[in-house]
């Protein structure tokens, strides 16, 4: 399974990009952000990877939104409970 996950130099930022993705009706997430990715503050964006260039022209018109990038990845499942 793909994620796209938004990464932000902080929760300010985070939680800017998540007003505006409310009032624009984008499904996303809230998250830790994954290890794979760790190198900004703690928290990202995860949305559908088919949402990714709508999220991409809304940072472009909120330029004063800053993030650490945008990275689509893959989620390996666990199978912890067979």
């Amino acid at each position: 399974m793909l994620n796209t996950y938004v990464l932000f130099p902080s929760h300010t930022d985070g939680l800017a990009l998540e007003k505006i993705l409310k009032i624009e009706k984008v499904t996303y997430t809230i998250v830790p952000t994954p290890r794979d990715l760790s190198k900004c503050c703690g928290i990202s964006i995860m949305l559908d990877p088919k949402d990714q260039e709508r999220v991409q022209n809304i940072l472009m018109k909120y330029s004063d939104i800053k993030t650490e990038g945008i990275y689509t990845i893959e989620r390996k499942k666990r199978n912890w409970f067979k």
